[in-house]
């Protein structure tokens, strides 16, 4: 069996944080008469991607750091693909928790929800954007699948979209 790379989507905070630059900025934002007297706005760049993931909503610092790091999560989900061979694929502890009896449950704000979303977009990638075939390799049903990507619309429109780039008709 062939190691498979964790995606970044997957890696513990600490981890994740290692490979990020995280910068605090002034924004406008709630907050009444004390509205920008501080800087509340985070925004953390993933260094060998570039992708971001940013908050600026709350009047909490820290509120926006864990809103950041967890759109951060959702956006190299859908925005980065890590190798993966379909044939020598086999799914991660995380997703055989997930996935039981070709049902995947995972709400979408739990915390897992963007490594399971990454593992399904790579596999995916691999499969040629082929939803059957990607779902026998995941032990779900392809509605299951489908399911999931609705859950985080963006991830659904980058399946389309990449279906229609090499020639597949698009998902409704």
């Amino acid at each position: 069996m062939t190691q498979q790379l964790l995606h970044p989507a997957a890696l513990d905070e600490s981890a994740l944080l290692s490979m990020c630059e995280l910068r605090r900025q002034r924004r406008s934002g709630p907050g009444g008469q004390h509205r920008n007297k501080v800087e509340t706005a985070v925004v953390i760049t993933h260094q060998p991607t570039g992708i971001q993931g940013e908050a600026s909503e709350r009047r909490s610092q820290e509120q926006n750091r864990r809103v950041a790091i967890r759109r951060l999560r959702v956006n190299l989900a859908i925005g980065h693909r890590t190798a993966c061979v379909a044939e020598a694929y086999r799914p991660s502890e995380l997703w055989r928790q997930r996935c039981r009896s070709q049902r995947i449950s995972v709400n979408p704000a739990h915390e897992e929800f963007p490594a399971i979303l990454a593992e399904a977009m790579n596999l995916l990638a691999a499969c040629g954007w082929q939803t059957k075939e990607a779902s026998g390799h995941l032990g779900c049903s392809p509605t299951q699948l489908l399911k999931l990507l609705q859950h985080e619309p963006r991830a659904y429109t980058e399946l389309n979209q990449q279906r229609s780039a090499i020639g597949l008709r698009p998902l409704r």
